[in-house]
């Protein structure tokens, strides 16, 4: 009997992105996400079941390898969602073939979800970037729906195999644009060797339309989105 064919669920595809991982990039945006983040500009990539593509690990990479001369020496394949390790077979198996062609991988992933085949896609995985919403329990769960738990210990297991990460932290006013709370993640990040880099991305409404068409209520309606002053002063925090 022949072995199953892993085939994936997938949302889209952007060819060459510049702002998930270094260089020129190739982002594939999965379908799936245990989280439902109040802020999420992507409620379209929630449900595993709506994809909108489904190809194997093979196909994809065919579609990657194609750009590999764009790449240069820092670009390469980013995984985000979604949450890609919510099809955890499907990212081994990519991940592998990229590193049969030395092709750059990074991962864009909350931490969520971590168990011993996360570990096995980490052999392969060049960069994460780990997105912590919130370090302070309760704001993380009246955020995304889920604990926190699971993300910080990811975030210890990176550490310790010394995997290369990047930090990325969402600022939303009257939520996590607070100063104790910038100050006890930055606290928190100082005691990681392994952080090259802090993204502090501002809150925007670029997505609430998505919202309207879903039929979905978006909570976080009446907030405004960052300002340049706020979001200067977080940087400054968590960069310190």
């Amino acid at each position: 009997m022949n072995k199953k064919e892993i085939i994936g669920n997938i949302h889209s595809y952007e060819s060459f992105g510049t702002v998930d991982g270094p260089g020129i990039r190739f982002v594939v945006f999965l379908q799936g996400c245990p989280l439902r983040c109040k802020y999420c500009h992507n409620p379209d990539t929630w449900s595993i079941t709506d994809s909108k593509i489904q190809e194997s690990p093979r196909e994809v990479f065919e579609k990657v390898k194609r750009y590999k001369k764009y790449f240069g020496k820092k670009g390469g394949l980013t995984l985000t969602g979604g949450e890609p390790l919510l099809q955890l077979d499907f990212v081994l198996e990519l991940f592998k073939l990229c590193k049969e062609e030395n092709i750059h991988t990074a991962l864009d992933t909350s931490g969520y979800i971590f168990n011993n085949k996360v570990k096995k896609i980490l052999e392969y995985t060049d960069l994460i970037l780990l997105d912590i919403k919130s370090i302070d329990e309760e704001v993380y769960k009246s955020l995304t729906g889920v604990e926190l738990t699971n993300t910080l210990e990811f975030a210890q297991y990176l550490n310790k195999i010394n995997k290369k990460t990047w930090i990325r932290h969402v600022v939303v006013p009257e939520i996590t644009d607070n100063d104790n709370l910038l100050t006890r993640l930055s606290d928190y990040i100082s005691k990681l060797n392994n952080i090259e880099n802090i993204e502090v991305l501002p809150y925007h409404k670029l997505g609430v339309f998505k919202y309207k068409e879903l039929g979905l209520n978006y909570v976080l309606d009446g907030i405004e989105e960052l300002s340049k002053e706020r979001l200067e002063n977080a940087i400054n925090i968590l960069n310190r």
